[in-house]
């Protein structure tokens, strides 16, 4: 379900959630779709672009032999990234994204594959969502839609903290 920036910044400070997103594909939307409303400093603590196999290592602490076995744009790799994202911040949730915007893909690999990951108060878990080919724009702005509706159902899962 679709949640707007306002909708999971007023969830997360209901519950005095703090936020981090680490993206790669999306390439800062997500902490930008946040930061476009004024206040957003409570809630989001930080957000961290790792476009790069070395961005994620070095920022992020994803495993090398993680990115060799299953590549960035892997359930694996979302994983590690969000993790890290918990692990270098502040925040009680963090979202990853990393995915093939397009264009290009594999067989193995299609254009429009994103991995998400969630880890933190409401919980962890990963997802792959195939958007398809619709063009690298499409694909970017569906990435970021849908970590935004992650984060709110991360927070709806989390309980308040005091």
């Amino acid at each position: 379900m679709p949640a707007s920036p306002e909708a999971v910044l007023e969830a997360a400070r209901r519950k005095h959630l703090r936020l981090a997103a680490a993206e790669s594909c999306t390439g800062g939307m997500v902490s930008a779709a946040l930061t476009d409303i004024p206040g957003s400093s409570d809630v989001l603590e930080r957000g961290f672009v790792t476009y790069s196999n070395d961005a994620k290592r070095e920022m992020l602490g994803v495993a090398e032999a993680t990115l060799a076995a299953h590549g960035a744009v892997s359930p694996e790799v979302a994983v590690e990234m969000a993790a890290g994202a918990l692990a270098h911040s502040h925040a009680d949730i963090a979202v990853s994204i990393t995915g093939i915007a397009g264009p290009g893909g594999s067989e193995h690999k299609p254009e429009g594959r994103v991995c998400f990951a969630i880890a933190g108060a409401g919980g962890d878990w990963t997802e792959t969502v195939e958007f398809g080919a619709p063009g690298r724009a499409t694909v970017r702005a569906a990435a970021a839609a849908h970590a935004l509706a992650l984060l709110a159902e991360a927070i709806d899962r989390s309980a308040p903290k005091a």
